[in-house]
């Protein structure tokens, strides 16, 4: 992981809990398995405790290791580094991806809440008009009451995402290929083909995994589905929405967005979207920030101490879902 990391994920709590269940030397943080200090910790390693930034466990990392068995991943997708040889080799592997979709779907819900109340029009309107006004009559048609929620991604942040909207009066939707109606609707969902989604909503939340199939999945066509006054919540990559498209509709002020996530990931300083007031524009900050990292790091000592009573990871990684995962 990035050394400068390593102090922000692990409390001392949950280090003491860690240096507990094995041996562990908290001095020796990786991000390069080519260094003979690398090479060394490796060779008597048999479990990793990754977050970002670790570099690929390729083969020549794990001809350098011949004892490793597991990777516990204190962060969200395992893509990055545990490469085919891992799963051809028997690696185990476990990701707290779970623990990091909670705060993605707390940020989801306050923007979807917000959304429908109008916040970003009602405070630029606040901001320029600094006077008395008949708000109630202005925003006659806002709030949260019996709108229509659609979720696109039955992911676990996703998943999540329903679970704390079911308290709301709201209708939710929910799109997803490998989703059957049946459990759409234990997940309190109907589910409906993406274009019925995008007609229907009125706050658009975008949950799947960057894959080739879902590059520009929001695209040109689906953006001018959505009704007037809809809103586009981007908390997952930004290649899944035909960016240009929905600028083009966020100028003229058809629609709303609230983006945790663009493409590139940092735009361009000339961005129009650093500067409409109908834009919520986060720098990627919706997952794991400040101390909710910690709860990765725990996490990952949660599923060491499984591996150490030789009991199954409550999160496994599997090689065969990797295909249509994050």
């Amino acid at each position: 992981m990035h050394p400068q990391l390593a102090p922000q994920l692990i409390d001392p709590r949950t280090l003491a809990r860690l240096t507990s269940l094995a041996e562990i030397d908290p001095a020796v943080i990786l991000d390069d398995f080519t260094t003979p200090e690398a090479l060394a910790a490796l060779a008597d390693t048999e479990v990793l405790v990754t977050s970002w930034g670790c570099p690929p466990i390729d083969e020549a990392v794990l001809a350098a290791a011949p004892r490793l068995r597991a990777v516990l991943h204190a962060a969200g997708s395992v893509k990055h580094h545990v490469t085919e040889a891992c799963w051809e080799r028997g690696i185990q592997v476990t990701s707290a991806a779970w623990a990091n979709a909670l705060p993605v779907a707390e940020y989801t819900l306050a923007a979807i809440l917000f959304a429908n109340k109008q916040v970003l029009r009602m405070a630029a309107d606040y901001r320029e008009r600094r006077a008395p006004y008949d708000w109630q009559a202005a925003y006659s048609n806002v709030g949260n009451y019996r709108r229509t929620v659609g979720i696109v991604g039955a992911s676990q942040i996703g998943r999540r995402v329903l679970e704390l909207l079911r308290p709301f009066d709201l209708h939710l939707l929910l799109h997803d290929p490998y989703v059957d109606p049946e459990e759409a609707a234990a997940l309190g969902a109907c589910l409906v083909e993406l274009d019925e989604l995008c007609a229907l909503s009125d706050v658009v939340s975008v949950h799947a995994p960057q894959l080739p199939s879902t590059r520009h999945m929001i695209d040109r066509r689906r953006l001018a589905l959505m009704p007037d006054g809809a809103t586009v919540v981007n908390t997952s990559r930004g290649s899944l929405i035909e960016q240009d498209a929905l600028i083009a509709e966020l100028v003229t002020g058809r629609l709303d967005a609230v983006l945790d996530v663009t493409s590139p990931e940092v735009l361009p300083a000339d961005s129009p979207l650093y500067e409409l007031t109908n834009v919520l524009l986060t720098p990627h900050a919706a997952g794991s920030l400040g101390g909710e990292l910690h709860r990765l790091a725990a996490a990952a000592a949660d599923e060491l101490a499984c591996y150490v009573a030789g009991l199954p990871f409550a999160h496994p990684v599997l090689a065969q879902d990797i295909h249509r995962t994050a």
